[in-house]
């Protein structure tokens, strides 16, 4: 198996920090996987996002993708492979939910050609896949930041990427969503062999579907491995700093026997 992603003592500071944002971070993340990051606030998973993705360039070691620097990489012919579902992304203009998911073409038009039936094709499948078709013809700015949410999916699947990368990507949304969002990635994982990449606070979830994780605190690794590995309560009540307890989810379905946490009423 192939490793899409890898990482080689990564070390990151951001100009005036008083210390690195990432420390000696190493890490590989094989094609097909569904890696997960987690961590506290402020532990360094956005970051370690952006340098992966080539946004940011580290202070020392190395961020590869398919073998060479990520930053190195064209940045159209980075986005005909890999499609990308940030945090924070502020809409003020009045496109169309159909407009913006449509962007997902981009990389794949060129600046001469228009979009053909492939195109639209692609566009209409990840408008029902994130259900959100019946917003099609609607503003971007009249949708709840829920709503936003799955279109901006929307809009990385329309993409037909070989890896998806997203940073909170159930950020705002409803419990049947974060749900419906979790099991779409991992559809894309089984059925189409693409590679999942999520920062994210939900570790329940991240522990339920993902193969592989990394847990960051303070820009360092804690632990990597499957959630199992990872997720000890003695490691998570320190990395969180809170009582919490770890239970095997009881199933029913494929991710029965996942590790779940419950934080823990302090006395």
């Amino acid at each position: 198996m192939s490793t899409v992603f890898e990482t080689q003592h990564l070390t990151f500071s951001y100009s005036a920090a008083q210390k690195p944002a990432l420390h000696d971070v190493s890490l590989s993340i094989a094609s097909g996987a569904f890696f997960a990051l987690i961590g506290p606030n402020g532990c360094g998973k956005s970051t370690l996002l952006k340098l992966l993705l080539g946004a940011l360039r580290p202070a020392s070691g190395g961020a590869l993708y398919n073998g060479s620097a990520a930053a190195d990489w064209d940045r159209r012919e980075f986005a005909r492979r890999v499609a990308v579902v940030p945090q924070i992304e502020e809409s003020v203009f009045p496109f169309t939910v159909r407009e913006l998911v449509s962007m997902g073409r981009y990389p794949h038009l060129g600046p001469w050609r228009s979009a053909g039936a492939q195109d639209t094709e692609a566009v209409e499948r990840a408008l029902q896949a994130c259900d959100v078709a019946e917003y099609a013809e609607r503003s971007i700015l009249t949708l709840s930041g829920g709503e936003r949410q799955r279109v901006r999916v929307a809009r990385a699947l329309a993409q037909q990427p070989q890896v998806l990368v997203l940073d909170e990507p159930t950020a705002a949304l409803d419990l049947g969503h974060e749900m419906a969002v979790f099991e779409l990635l991992a559809g894309l994982r089984l059925r189409d062999g693409v590679t999942i990449v999520a920062a994210t606070h939900n570790v329940n979830l991240a522990a339920r579907y993902a193969s592989e994780m990394l847990l960051l605190s303070e820009g360092t690794t804690i632990a990597q491995g499957t959630p199992v590995e990872v997720l000890q309560r003695e490691r998570l009540q320190e990395v969180y700093a809170w009582p919490i307890t770890v239970f095997a989810h009881p199933g029913p379905g494929r991710d029965a026997g996942a590790p779940q946490i419950v934080p823990l009423a302090r006395d």
